[in-house]
């Protein structure tokens, strides 16, 4: 018996929708919905709500992802009925400044 591998995407927050062929445990793309913060699509018919949480701490000199628009974006948020979620979350990036000799 051979197993279908095909799968069917779709985005709760805009109209993308997308068919993976092979098996792909996860799919992201820029939602419209969510100011073009990269997203994650959840397998189409599933009931989630994605969420973009913006920063609520002080970034100073930091450098954090944006959100196309500007805003400060701490992480999306996946929650199902449930009860289960999955976080994709974005830490600044580290910097350094001197010589490096």
């Amino acid at each position: 018996m051979m197993l279908d591998p095909t799968r069917r995407w779709e985005c709760p927050n805009c109209s993308k929708t997308d068919v993976t062929i092979r098996p792909v445990p996860n799919r992201y793309h820029a939602c419209a919905g969510l100011s073009g913060v990269l997203a994650p699509m959840i397998p189409a018919g599933t009931k989630a709500k994605v969420t973009a949480v913006e920063r609520g701490d002080y970034i100073g000199n930091e450098q954090v992802q944006l959100a196309p628009n500007g805003r400060p974006v701490m992480s999306i948020v996946t929650e199902r009925p449930d009860g289960s979620n999955d976080v994709m979350e974005f830490a600044p990036s580290a910097t350094a400044t001197g010589d490096a000799t």
